[in-house]
């Protein structure tokens, strides 16, 4: 049975031009099933149609911040690097990927990239951002990216309750999250919506009901899925839809 290809957004070294994507998410999709393939920079409109062709489904990956003029903002004093190249290619995909109907995964920058290309809005600094009365948990761990360091909260009748077996009445829908960013989804993009929340009130996972596959996490499942079903399953649940 052909295996089914995905294309990684790739992660951009501004220094010297190097484009690469972290290893464990290839890893990931390789346990469930997948091909992968890097998408370059600076394709044209031709050829980002002719790649969306060929991929049975597109994941966007973790990375630096997106450019606050793409949701409409001047950029404030914590807002970090952020890389033109690939905030246009990723704006310009997603329209494609979602008109062939194509499955869509987003990871960490990967969801709020997702969010702002549909219309929503982020936060470009969480603690600077956030009210000072609220207590935060930590979003920028200070432990390695396989350990959890907070829970999310999942949606029971959402698609990532099924995929991560949350919609399972025996399961805690209390999921062990790690969390390495600053950023997050503020003003949720119409058509999406919010199926997991952290403690302290922050929009942790979207998916868009009407989509055959859309689901945009904030945490990082790529380092977690050889210790944890749920996200394992978050892969497995999206190499199949792909194989269809």
């Amino acid at each position: 049975m052909r295996k089914p290809i995905i294309g990684l957004t790739p992660s951009h070294n501004l220094e010297n031009g190097r484009i690469f994507v972290t290893p464990a998410y290839v890893k990931a999709l390789s346990d469930a099933g997948a091909l992968c393939i890097i998408l370059p920079l600076g394709a044209s409109k031709e050829d980002l149609e002719h790649l969306v062709s060929v991929c049975d489904g597109i994941l966007f990956t973790g990375g630096p911040d997106v450019h606050p003029f793409f949701f409409g903002e001047e950029t404030l004093l914590h807002c970090g690097e952020s890389s033109p190249e690939r905030d246009q290619l990723e704006l310009n995909l997603l329209p494609l990927v979602m008109a062939a109907r194509k499955p869509v995964l987003g990871v960490c920058r990967g969801a709020q990239l997702i969010n702002i290309a549909l219309g929503g809005d982020i936060y470009q600094d969480l603690e600077s951002q956030l009210p000072k009365a609220a207590p935060t948990i930590s979003h920028q761990q200070p432990f390695a990216p396989e350990t959890p360091c907070h829970y999310v909260s999942i949606a029971k009748d959402s698609l990532l309750a099924r995929i991560t077996g949350a919609g399972d009445p025996s399961i805690c829908f209390k999921l062990e999250v790690n969390s390495l960013h600053h950023q997050a989804i503020r003003r949720l993009a119409p058509g999406l919506t919010a199926c997991a929340h952290s403690s302290d009130g922050l929009i942790e996972a979207v998916e868009m009901p009407e989509y055959p596959f859309l689901v945009a996490v904030q945490w990082h499942p790529e380092y977690l899925f050889q210790k944890q079903a749920a996200a394992k399953g978050i892969f497995e649940g999206f190499v199949q839809a792909c194989k269809h």
